[in-house]
């Protein structure tokens, strides 16, 4: 199977990414009731062992999500540990008075939900995109340097090249910020992209 992808498709690719930056957007948005803000701010092929050079520093909270149907990989969705407190206040709002009294396991929760419900809305517009359904699995609590995770999980898919989806998200009212990485299978990613049908100008 080839893993060229067709020249005029490469457009195709950005698309994919803002349309799944966006689900996550309005997810966010639907939950605080703030307008979130999302940026693509790199889509490229990366060799993995140089994925290490292209990140952040630091610890990151969040999810891991594989997904079950083509093209497969995974999704990473990572929160600095700052925001990730900002959120377990936000989904636990409703349910406790005084997050003092909010336990460890409750709180890890509300990550996991947080995470899951912004692959979800990633997912869905890969999924309408597409056409077709793409069903996912639990999420995976992840907690380690940013390098650790996006290396480990791009490694998952075997291949030394991985189609690297970096976007940053922010809610700017509730000094909230996420980072999001798209690992898709390569060679069922490019068959899928070059099968699409390319409308003339």
């Amino acid at each position: 199977m080839t893993m060229m992808v067709d020249i005029r498709k490469l457009s195709f690719i950005n698309e994919m990414a803002k349309v799944g930056t966006n689900g996550v957007a309005d997810n966010m948005s639907k939950l605080t009731g703030e307008d979130a803000q999302m940026e693509v701010t790199k889509t490229n092929f990366i060799d993995v062992d140089d994925i290490g050079s292209q990140l952040d520093s630091g610890k990151r909270v969040g999810v891991r999500v594989r997904l079950l149907d083509p093209p497969h990989g995974h999704i990473l969705i990572l929160f600095p540990e700052a925001s990730a407190k900002k959120i377990t206040a936000i989904m636990l709002r409703d349910v406790v008075d005084d997050m003092g009294d909010v336990s460890g396991k409750m709180a890890r929760s509300a990550v996991e939900e947080m995470g899951n419900m912004m692959a979800s809305g990633f997912i869905d517009g890969w999924a309408d995109v597409l056409g077709r359904a793409i069903d996912i699995a639990a999420p995976q609590l992840v907690y380690a340097p940013t390098e650790d995770i996006v290396t480990r999980t791009a490694s998952l898919g075997g291949d030394d090249l991985a189609l690297f989806f970096d976007s940053d998200l922010s809610v700017p009212s509730y000094q909230i910020e996420a980072e999001i990485y798209a690992f898709p299978d390569l060679e069922e990613f490019v068959e899928m992209v070059n099968g699409i049908e390319v409308q003339p100008a």
